[in-house]
């Protein structure tokens, strides 16, 4: 019974969602990052987080806020990111409960000495044993099961909800990683700005995110997506209801920009490889993973872009927390790809 509810916590905790992986049960908490929280008598009381919070989007009473504890994959409110991992991890634990865990979180590549630190510290008021950092892209060439340890190069490119991360690894060591903070939030941002440029009308974050996950595509050509998707929103000359349409070509154009960021940034990483790593690179292609890695069309966009061959992993989206509990499992052999707090 003992080897069956084990100590070992990863935790891929994310700007969109949040995933968290029990050793010996496996992914068992795929939620939202989001807190829905009550202003009352001058401070504030935590009412829901994860889905139940997200669902309250635009019905919450005014007395209700709706918060994103993170910002860009780091934590931008500290008491709701704690409150939210300490219900996340208390839905996880069995009516015998846990000892103490160790907990294993992913932080971007490019997380600031501050920024990590916050995450530690949080982890610990969970009454965590033990606490590991790792860099999401690392985790994610792991999780997707790529020859890390080989001589020849491997390459990740992990598009979450806050930031694009890129890890370059060989020989198992890493080469590379760094982290732009433009992501699946950014091309949710370039829809609303799109829609209010061409159509003078103004949507909200969910009903961007809806028309991205539903129509979004990165090219318009070809045997894409050719559904048209209807959208509602506030003209903003007359104050009143309005609906339009939105065809593939207006949704590619839309994410151009976002595109074409994470386009550059690859581009900078592969520019300042050692020569015979840009090799194994270009020969092997780049593997997308994260929720952003969905997106339509989005490897063939990139591939022309930057002129490698872009692979789509299979679960992207799960890439990251499978990555992390496998460096739990083996910690002795996987303990230099940590992160230091």
């Amino acid at each position: 019974m003992a080897s069956v509810f084990s100590d070992d916590i990863s935790i891929d905790l994310g700007t969109a969602n949040t995933l968290v992986h029990v050793a010996g049960r496996g992914i068992v908490i795929d939620e939202p990052s989001v807190v829905a929280v009550r202003n009352f008598r001058g401070g504030r009381e935590i009412m829901a987080v994860g889905r139940k919070a997200k669902s309250l989007v635009g019905r919450a009473p005014e007395s209700m806020e709706i918060l994103r504890p993170l910002r860009d994959g780091v934590i931008a409110d500290f008491i709701a990111t704690e409150e939210m991992l300490r219900q996340f991890i208390k839905r996880t634990k069995s009516m015998l409960g846990f000892r103490r865990p160790r907990i294993l979180i992913c932080v971007p590549a490019g997380a600031t000495p501050v920024e990590r630190r916050a995450v530690y510290d949080t982890a610990v008021q969970l009454n965590a044993c033990k606490v590991y950092l790792i860099a999401e892209p690392v985790a994610a060439s792991l999780g997707a099961g790529l020859p890390i340890d080989e001589p020849g190069g491997a390459m990740v490119l992990d598009i979450g909800g806050g930031t694009a991360d890129i890890a370059v690894l060989a020989s198992g060591v890493i080469v590379e990683a760094r982290t732009l903070r433009c992501a699946g939030n950014a091309m949710d941002e370039a829809i609303i700005r799109y829609v209010r440029r061409k159509h003078q009308l103004l949507i909200g974050e969910a009903n961007a995110e809806r028309i991205k996950i539903e129509a979004g595509t990165a090219l318009a050509s070809g045997n894409g997506r050719a559904a048209e998707v209807h959208i509602r929103g506030r003209d903003l000359r007359t104050g009143w209801a309005k609906s339009a349409v939105l065809t593939p070509k207006d949704i590619a154009e839309a994410l151009s920009e976002p595109v074409d960021d994470i386009a550059d940034f690859t581009q900078r990483a592969l520019e300042e490889l050692p020569p015979d790593t840009l090799s194994d690179i270009m020969r092997r292609g780049i593997h997308l993973t994260g929720g952003g890695a969905l997106l339509d069309k989005l490897d063939v966009a990139l591939t022309r872009r930057v002129g490698v061959k872009f692979h789509v992993q299979r679960n992207p989206m799960h890439c990251v927390v499978k990555g992390s509990a496998a460096v739990l499992e083996g910690l002795s052999e996987h303990s230099h790809l940590l992160m230091r707090p």
